[in-house]
């Protein structure tokens, strides 16, 4: 596990050169296809060194929800784990972690036609209204959501509406652990500063290596808009409202990297709080590997 631009990728690759393991990407990005720029995949050249399951599976125009990404990654694991081989799992989306090791909650699918009636009642009565509703439905949730934060509370109504119960009763289920002796180790920079210059020369790099191209790619399909959640990926909403006018090329690169840079303290105060975690040093990569190594025998 680790931030973004923290050297897990090189890190993982060298790892399997060295030891009988078999990569699983846990990143909520690289998934799509056709967005290979913009989400820092892995290049073709590492990919024949470390190939990497979990990536490129879903077209930009699908979903794939976390409830996907555990089933998914939960046969990777008994297929390796079938062959004799360690799953490794690398990335950087930590609910996906979180997913694996402690299992889901069983919470309803969602469902268009109660979440479309949640919208029309939000913009008829306003989402204050929604959210008074909710305090009185499960008040543990109307603490924790925010009234600004329409997503999660239109989740909330949805899920009560759906099954009859709160989530935060459906949330206290979780499905059965990895049946794994389970090794967690997280890769992180010494220096703030240092990650900084890292993720801006990342996205320079990015857009040297054509990432508008790449975008504007997508842009010009037809199928897409800036609400799908490939599209609101860090890099292409604001390469997204370039496209349509709405900012300068300057304002791309501002954006993406402060977003970029939000990103990373986010990740870094998740993995602070984990439990049973090694850390890392991403400037000390021989050190990292021997301790992994040790680790796997």
């Amino acid at each position: 596990m680790g931030p973004t631009a923290s050297g897990k990728t090189d890190l993982a690759i060298a790892l399997r050169q060295q030891c009988p393991v078999d990569i699983i990407s846990v990143d909520s990005a690289l998934i799509y296809r056709d967005m290979n720029i913009g989400t820092a995949k892995p290049t073709t050249k590492e990919l024949a060194l470390a190939p990497h399951r979990l990536i490129d599976i879903r077209d930009p125009s699908e979903v794939y929800s976390v409830d996907d990404f555990r089933k998914d990654g939960v046969r990777e694991m008994a297929e390796i784990v079938a062959r004799g081989r360690v799953p490794l799992l690398v990335g950087g989306t930590m609910f996906y972690f979180n997913a694996l090791l402690k299992g889901l909650s069983p919470l309803p699918a969602a469902d268009p036609v109660i979440r479309a009636e949640i919208a029309q009642e939000a913009q008829t009565n306003g989402w204050h209204t929604l959210h008074y509703e909710l305090c009185r439905l499960d008040p543990a949730s109307g603490i924790r959501i925010h009234p600004n934060d329409f997503q999660r509370l239109s989740r909330a109504l949805e899920v009560f509406r759906i099954s009859g119960k709160t989530i935060t009763e459906l949330t206290q289920i979780q499905s059965d652990p990895l049946p794994y002796e389970v090794h967690q180790f997280a890769i992180i920079p010494r220096e703030r500063r240092k990650q900084h210059r890292q993720i801006k020369l990342r996205f320079q790099k990015m857009i040297d290596a054509g990432f508008e191209d790449e975008v504007r790619a997508l842009f010009e399909r037809g199928n897409l808009h800036s609400d799908m959640p490939s599209m609101r990926c860090i890099g292409y909403r604001q390469m997204w409202d370039y496209l349509l006018g709405r900012s300068s090329l300057g304002d791309v690169v501002y954006r993406g990297v402060y977003a970029t840079q939000q990103l990373a303290k986010r990740q870094i105060t998740w993995l602070k709080g984990w439990d049973q975690l090694t850390w890392l040093e991403s400037d000390k990569a021989l050190l990292s590997l021997q301790t992994v190594t040790k680790c796997l025998g």
